[in-house]
């Protein structure tokens, strides 16, 4: 795919904050903490973490302990980070025909709603209500 007609770094983190900015109020104010990164790819270490054969089968990665499994005393090292891998959402939007402010914020929804233990059923909702 030709990257020069899909939008850039800087490009893809204002759609990405839309469509955070979207979200409802509620489950915004839930993730306060977390940081929302866009890097272009994952790392292969993380691919081999998850035993994930292709850099473009992973959209994005909530990283940290998970607030289902946090206990008061853990001193976390690095912050709650929620990544966005540009290329391959790029390239899944490019096969699909959702637009891709939605896609971004499907994958933010359920980066957010694993970080927190929300149901499918919970991640389908806000989801409904993100699109308004």
């Amino acid at each position: 795919m030709s990257m020069d007609r899909y939008p850039d770094q800087a490009q893809f983190e204002a759609i990405a904050s839309d469509a955070f900015a979207r979200l409802p109020a509620e489950f915004r104010d839930m993730t306060k903490d977390v940081v929302i990164r866009v890097e272009d790819f994952p790392t292969n270490e993380v691919l081999r973490a998850l035993d994930i054969a292709s850099r473009y089968d992973l959209l994005g990665l909530y990283h940290g302990v998970d607030l289902t499994r946090q206990s008061v005393l853990d001193v976390s090292p690095l912050p709650e980070m929620i990544f966005l891998y540009r290329r391959p959402i790029l390239d899944y939007w490019e096969t699909h025909d959702d637009d891709l402010d939605a896609i971004i914020a499907h994958v933010l929804i359920h980066e957010i709603g694993h970080h927190f233990g929300l149901s499918d059923a919970d991640m389908e909702r806000i989801e409904s209500e993100a699109a308004g």
